[in-house]
């Protein structure tokens, strides 16, 4: 963990990593601890998710991820390709 990140809450320096390594359409982050930081489900949408099946996708996020993770209760995850991610707008 960077200095600067010590500052930021968790989701962001999540989201930050996230951001360097792949090219994200779309990402939120749920905490669902009740606010505490220490559980979060997050959906990412992203193309690099392309011709990966879900493990692979799981295992890449949790790969740049590994240290944030480690750190929490929970971590749940939802990865999409843009494709599939405007497919299940469409549905709601």
């Amino acid at each position: 963990m960077d200095v600067d990140d010590a500052v930021l809450p968790i989701q962001q320096v999540m989201e930050n990593k996230l951001r360097s390594k792949l090219k994200i359409d779309f990402v939120e982050f749920i905490d669902t601890s009740g606010n505490c930081g220490s559980s979060f489900s997050v959906t990412i949408v992203s193309p690099d998710f392309a011709k990966k099946m879900t493990l692979a996708r799981h295992k890449l996020v949790n790969q740049i991820l590994a240290d944030e993770i480690a750190e929490l209760h929970a971590f749940s995850q939802k990865t999409l390709t843009p494709e599939q991610w405007a497919k299940e707008k469409g549905k709601a």
